[in-house]
């Protein structure tokens, strides 16, 4: 059998992998804001698209230090900046319509079985890398401030405290979104994309995904 050449093997990938822009207009629809992610470089030397020499994340962190006051839902303006910059990567910013649990790959994908074994409606799920995104639904900003927390604050909650290799993504954090790319030449992708329904609650998930890390 002949096999078909590795440049019109990627080319045919390249085709099929959906276009950034695609991704962020389905997130405005939902009514998740967006903000422009840096994004990974294979040449000149960088490793990512941001002015930062050495930057230790490539391509995972918003392009701007505003990137609290630029996220939105607007198509139009989302449509502008990403038909200038293309390559964009895509910033969703948590602690705002959702949160999420961030979580290795080898406990995430178990949790997932075995949220499916027992019906448990798990809401969108993201693959980033050796990582497993949960999205929940987020605590927002209760009347009483000391029923949530930020994640720039010092201490975290003592759920996540016992809970080794569990990141809680909540108010001032942000997750990398489907469909941006990674250093490695993959993407970040949809295990179970969102379909409009409900965001699971928070503390559920949380006590499935701590019996999968312990």
């Amino acid at each position: 059998m002949v096999g078909v050449p590795l440049a019109r093997r990627t080319k045919r990938r390249a085709h099929r992998a959906p276009r950034k822009i695609t991704s962020v207009l389905e997130y405005a629809q939902l009514g998740w804001p967006v903000c422009m992610g840096a994004y990974p470089l294979d040449e000149g030397g960088r490793a990512c698209s941001c002015d930062r020499i050495g930057c230790p994340e490539p391509g995972m962190h918003p392009l701007s230090p505003a990137w609290q006051m630029q996220a939105t839902t607007d198509s139009a303006l989302l449509t502008r900046w990403w038909e200038l910059e293309p390559q964009t990567n895509v910033i969703l910013p948590t602690g705002r319509v959702f949160d999420v649990f961030d979580v290795p790959a080898t406990a995430g994908l178990p949790a997932l079985a075995a949220m499916d074994a027992a019906g448990f409606e798990t809401g969108p799920v993201a693959a980033n890398g050796d990582r497993v995104l949960f999205f929940v639904a987020t605590r927002g900003a209760p009347d009483d401030e000391d029923e949530w927390w930020s994640c720039h604050l010092d201490a975290d909650p003592e759920t996540i405290d016992n809970t080794p290799g569990l990141r809680w993504h909540c108010r001032d954090s942000y997750v990398l979104a489907p469909s941006s790319t990674l250093s490695t030449g993959g993407a970040v992708t949809w295990i179970r994309p969102p379909d409009g329904r409900p965001l699971p609650d928070p503390l559920r998930v949380l006590d499935l995904l701590a019996d999968a890390l312990e």
